[in-house]
């Protein structure tokens, strides 16, 4: 076979007159068109009795849909008692309504998808990809593992088994360690903002009891909104949602702790003798989500760090190649939103990465960025925004997420205009809102080789450096 394919080849090739000429390639790409403006399908929202809310949304042409309860009650609701949300959803899954956790499972298998629980920092999320004809299956199981979970004894000790092995690797992690430095040097220790990592002891003290408490503390139709997206039949589904959400108990109105974050400058350092690499990571107060700084900063910092083709990104990994990975990112929280810089740098780079990163965040402040490359990331981030609402089960997270943050019903349909519109200007005095003179900063890393690097920044000059443990 690959002799009569080399045969054919070479006969296509004597074929070609002699001396005929090559084909032009053109020396220029074709313009890239102008992002088309994003628009939510048409949706419904209602509120049961109980105060439930319930959004519906025609979506997609595959019949399949999905169908998430989010509620808001996470790690913010914790107290001191860091995982313990995390913990509580992942058992919800092991037994509820009677149901075994193979029973569970089984069912959502039946209906072509399965059920997934997880817990955020203010919120948590009982989730359910199926077939269009089994939603109103889904909408039941759903609730069942939400309003009636059993947390069995019996399943308890594997599945903090297995979260003792995340927290076991976790403490091994330098970018971890960092972000429990930095966390709770930036949110305080006595914020649940500021509890990343618990202490084994504390995490094996939680039991079956408390989970249940816990559940029954935060969990409640006043604080859950049910999201439905996909193709369905609209009068069936709200038949099956309230007669499986109709009775739930209101149970507690929302509860946000307000966040008062402690200004820089702070200069944390984690010991790691004899690692080969520096974990960095950096934070700045950010405009909160809706706000009207909020859009020029998202773009700034995709600019600056957080896309692949940033500044900070082309400078360290490409140019220099100090590290492989550098990123930075807006964490918006519905009391909070902070700037964040991450980097795993070669130890004996520490000192020059951060002067790169430092110079990258100076230069923007002080000039705007050009024409070109402003329009380019511009359009990157509008595009960006079509692609990833491109599924059920992405637009839906989206949705949540500007339910959860406050924001007006039409932000979706205004993000594209709005990044289109965030001037040159604007994106510098965004970068203006990053003073290197109030930065929080963690290190990570061997410390007798990193600590005179960074005693020789000027930008660090009169900062006192703090050596922690985690957790």
């Amino acid at each position: 076979m690959r002799r009569m394919i080399a045969g054919l080849m070479a006969a296509t090739l004597l074929a070609a007159p002699v001396g005929a000429a090559a084909q032009e390639l053109p020396t220029t790409p074709p313009p890239i068109p102008a992002p088309k403006a994003f628009t939510v399908p048409a949706s419904e929202t209602y509120t049961l009795a109980n105060g439930m809310k319930v959004t519906l949304i025609p979506y997609g042409v595959v019949p399949k849909a999905v169908v998430s309860l989010q509620t808001y009650a996470g790690s913010i609701n914790e107290g001191p008692d860091t995982w313990l949300a995390s913990l509580t959803l992942d058992m919800m899954r092991e037994g509820a309504a009677g149901m075994t956790a193979a029973q569970i499972a089984q069912k959502a298998a039946d209906m072509g998808g399965g059920i997934g629980t997880g817990a955020g920092a203010t919120s948590a999320s009982v989730s359910i990809n199926v077939l269009s004809d089994r939603i109103g299956d889904a909408v039941a199981l759903v609730a069942d593992v939400a309003q009636r979970p059993s947390f069995p004894d019996s399943e308890l000790a594997r599945v903090k088994a297995n979260w003792n092995r995340r927290l076991a690797i976790a403490l091994t992690q330098p970018g971890t360690l960092a972000n429990a430095a930095l966390t709770r040097a930036y949110y305080g220790p006595d914020h649940p903002y500021g509890r990343v990592l618990p202490t084994p002891a504390q995490f094996n003290a939680y039991d079956a009891a408390k989970l249940k408490a816990w559940h029954a503390a935060n969990f409640g139709a006043k604080r859950s909104h049910l999201y439905i997206a996909g193709r369905f039949d609209a009068a069936a589904v709200k038949a099956a949602v309230e007669k499986a959400f109709g009775g739930w108990a209101a149970g507690p109105e929302r509860t946000l702790i307000p966040v008062n974050p402690k200004p820089g400058p702070q200069l944390l350092l984690v010991d790691r003798p004899g690692a080969p690499q520096s974990t960095i990571s950096l934070a700045f107060p950010a405009p909160d989500a809706g706000s009207a700084g909020d859009i020029p900063t998202r773009v700034m910092n995709a600019l600056l760090g957080g896309a692949f083709s940033s500044r900070i990104t082309r400078n360290i990994r490409e140019n220099k190649g100090y590290t492989y990975s550098p990123g930075s990112s807006v964490a918006l929280l519905p009391t909070n939103a902070v700037w964040t810089f991450n980097a795993d740098v070669t130890t004996s780079a520490t000192g020059a990465s951060l002067t790169e990163v430092f110079k990258e965040i100076r230069t923007l402040q002080t000039a705007p960025p050009g024409d070109e490359e402003a329009a380019g990331m511009r359009q990157y981030m509008a595009g960006l925004f079509a692609i990833q609402n491109s599924t059920p089960g992405a637009l839906v997270n989206t949705l949540a997420t500007r339910d959860s943050l406050g924001l007006p019903r039409d932000w979706l349909e205004n993000y594209v205009p709005a990044t289109l519109a965030v001037t040159n200007a604007q994106i510098s005095e965004a970068a203006r809102r990053l003073p290197l003179d109030k930065m929080t900063l963690v290190v990570v890393g061997d410390l007798k080789v990193v600590t005179p690097q960074l005693q020789a920044l000027p930008e660090l000059k009169g900062m006192t450096a703090i050596t922690v443990t985690v957790p």
